[in-house]
């Protein structure tokens, strides 16, 4: 197509004068000279526009018509889009842009008139800004890029449509738009600048309408990250309009394009860069800032959500739905978990809940006594005592994504472990629901249980002591069930190893003694039930020796076993799960009767816990002797190993007395003959925050025990 020639001179003259004065601009930037200037032209009204829906139209325009230079340059239809996926709001959005329509043209006139001759960018700016005066800085930014919009639209249509439209091809001739194809090559730069700015135009656009629509329940304007964004908001605003009206200069300037203006085209591609460079600064403090505004609305809601927390638990309610709600917001599914089955949580509804809360540490004995217990359990269907177990993992949302993946597959292979309910996604948990399980019922990664009643009220902040004291014998798990509990409990074998072993209380029962010992010193334990042996020989008696390990000790329990098994030294739990939980259920006696302020001075059973756990403590072995005549009352005996040991071996010296008052009182007769004041015992209590007493006496000599801090790393 033929071109029609312009003489050069005036061309090179505007662009001579834009530059200069543009520079001078640039130096001035943002001090308060030109912000009094801005500030002065700011007068709003009150009105009202709702901008978010129009910045939608706007990006969708930028969207379609800005192309790539091969593209559409070339002709080619690759960034024609005809395909209809428009974000375009609809309904009552027409009564929106009807109100506004002839400001919006109005400012478009006004960008392409002034923006065509060479005129002062700066004087351009100033003069949006005063035509906007009545409108807040959102409305003033949204409203010239709708009018810059319409502007770039048009042009950009033409350019991709005259190729093959006749209209289109007559008005890219009038306009001499056909050129643009000719300068190519000499155009990808100021095209890429021009799309660079464009992009960085909107992003502060849609950061500045973002910040309008923070909600005020939830921040006020003194908020430090607020007030710094309000501040920035006149110099944002300004400098969004001076880069359309440079957008708009750059546009006009394609007119009647000629190759001999190249230099004014890497003047203005540089300006436009060096526009797109402080945009975008201006950009990365309006979302560093809003971040801080994020952050700290979500800290409010988190807070506002914790606070309805404590004033649902601290309501009477008919049933316990709407704690189960609150906790499990927002999933209202539960899983049963290893069939993955989900319900809704109206299963749950006017059932004692236990909340098993921990982290993906949990111990797989945990897991699989409570299993056991859940599976065994005959009055768990029941009608008077309907219970079901959740699971609630607490987990580490702000771990890196990689962390987040791995830690989801442990998640499953758990879940797939238990019978019982678990949460869908612990990772979807209200931040202010851990906040409460944290503060309220003082979770710190050690496993609690925590027990619903029917209402929802909690019986139990953490009832997982009494489940593996007494299993589901202790439902509601409350403070006055646990009392009645302990008031008919004796010390006795049977409360050691209830629910753990039944063939040790059927040997007793047959009139057998029993002789549980533990320790890891492997040469004692030698000694130890070699003698045993030999006085059981000699006092004619059946005495079944069972080796119950250590606590926290599994591979060396698992050694150890293997060496009293390879010799037959006696029985032992080759259920390295058993072994924890004596452990475990020892540990839970304790802290129950902590909880309830008992001492080993007034208490016998906390005495005898007490002593067991010195006995764990220690390096040395220990034993512990019971039985009796069936039908007589239970007689228990106990002693650290180097006495327990002795007393075997001088079995001699009251052999008399074993056949006179019988063989456990015997023994537990010269135990105490040969116990000496000298002793050194430790007591090791496992973590449990916050509920230990600053005095504890020691069991045997009743004196104050001093306090150590053991810190301790054990891959056993």
């Amino acid at each position: 197509m033929a071109s029609i020639t312009h003489p050069a001179a005036p061309r090179k003259t505007r662009h001579t004068m834009v530059k200069d004065h543009d520079r001078r601009m640039f130096a001035l930037s943002d001090d308060n000279a030109l912000m009094k200037q801005i500030i002065a032209t700011h007068a709003p009204d009150g009105r009202e526009v709702e901008v978010k829906p129009i910045l939608q139209i706007i990006g969708d325009v930028f969207r379609r018509a800005t192309p790539t230079l091969v593209g559409v340059l070339n002709g080619t239809p690759e960034h024609v889009d005809t395909e209809d996926k428009s974000t375009v709001p609809a309904l009552d959005f027409d009564d929106i842009l009807e109100a506004l329509a002839f400001l919006i043209y109005k400012i478009s006139c006004e960008l392409s008139c002034k923006c065509s001759g060479g005129g002062d960018a700066h004087g351009t700016t100033m003069a949006l800004l005063n035509t906007l005066t009545s409108f807040s800085w959102d409305s003033k930014v949204v409203l010239t890029l709708a009018a810059f919009a319409v502007n770039y639209g048009e042009f950009w249509l033409v350019a991709q449509l005259c190729t093959k439209n006749p209209l289109a091809k007559s008005v890219a001739f009038l306009k001499q738009l056909p050129n643009i194809v000719e300068y190519s090559s000499s155009l990808k730069p100021q095209f890429e600048a021009l799309n660079k700015l464009i992009k960085a135009v909107m992003d502060v656009a849609t950061r500045i309408v973002e910040f309008t629509e923070l909600p005020s329940q939830f921040i006020s304007d003194e908020t430090p990250a607020v007030k710094a964004v309000t501040s920035h908001l006149p110099a944002a605003t300004y400098w969004t309009i001076r880069s359309v009206v440079a957008c708009s200069t750059q546009i006009a300037s394609l007119i009647g394009l000629r190759l001999e203006n190249s230099t004014a085209l890497t003047t203005e591609a540089w300006e436009l860069s060096s526009l797109a460079h402080k945009v975008t600064n201006i950009h990365e403090h309006l979302k560093s800032q809003l971040a801080l505004c994020y952050q700290h609305i979500e800290e409010k809601k988190h807070l506002e959500y914790f606070h309805t927390l404590v004033r649902l638990f601290e309501t009477l309610h008919l049933d316990n739905f709407k704690i189960l709600r609150a906790l499990l917001h927002p999933k209202e599914e539960l899983v049963i978990g290893s069939s993955k089955k989900k319900v809704n949580i109206e299963a749950l509804k006017r059932k004692h809940v236990l909340l098993l809360i921990s982290d993906l540490d949990i111990p797989h004995d945990e897991i699989t006594i409570l299993g056991h217990l859940y599976q065994q359990d005959p009055i768990r269907k029941t009608d008077q005592t309907q219970y079901e177990v959740v699971w609630f993992p607490v987990v580490d949302r702000l771990s890196p994504h990689a962390d987040q993946e791995k830690a989801k597959i442990k998640f499953q292979e758990l879940q797939s472990m238990m019978q019982w309910y678990s949460v869908i996604d612990p990772w979807t948990v209200e931040p202010a629901v851990i906040k409460y399980i944290k503060e309220m019922w003082s979770f710190n990664k050690k496993s609690i249980l925590v027990s619903l009643d029917p209402q929802g009220r909690v019986a139990s902040s953490n009832a997982l002591h009494m489940m593996w004291i007494w299993g589901t014998l202790a439902i509601p798990f409350s403070v006055e069930k646990e009392e009645t509990l302990w008031k008919s409990a004796f010390w006795g074998l049977a409360l050691l190893i209830d629910g753990i072993d039944t063939t040790v209380i059927d040997s007793m029962g047959k009139g057998n003694i029993i002789c549980m010992y533990g320790g890891e010193d492997i040469e004692w334990i030698r000694k130890f039930t070699t003698s045993a042996k030999n006085v059981a020989k000699e006092a004619s008696i059946t005495l079944d020796l069972l080796y119950v390990g250590k606590s926290k000790a599994k591979e060396r329990v698992q050694k150890t076993n293997s060496i009293i098994s390879t010799e037959h030294l006696s029985h032992f739990w080759d259920n390295l799960t058993y072994v924890w939980f004596f452990w475990t259920r020892l540990e839970s006696m304790l802290y129950s009767k902590m909880k309830s302020g008992k001492t080993v001075e007034n208490d016998p059973i906390m005495e005898e816990v007490m002593t067991m756990l010195s006995f764990d403590g220690s390096d040395k072995g220990w034993a512990v002797v019971s039985g009796g005549p069936p039908d007589h009352e239970e007689i228990i005996a106990r002693g650290s190993g180097e006495i327990a040991l002795k007393t075997m071996e001088d079995f001699g010296n009251w052999k008399d007395d074993a056949v006179n008052i019988g063989f456990v009182p015997a023994f537990k007769e010269h135990l105490r003959k040969l116990h000496s004041p000298q002793h050194c015992n430790r007591l090791i209590l496992p973590g449990i925050t916050g509920e230990i007493p600053e005095r504890i006496v020691c069991a045997e000599c009743r004196r104050p025990m001093e306090k150590y801090f053991m810190y301790r790393c054990c891959t056993d």
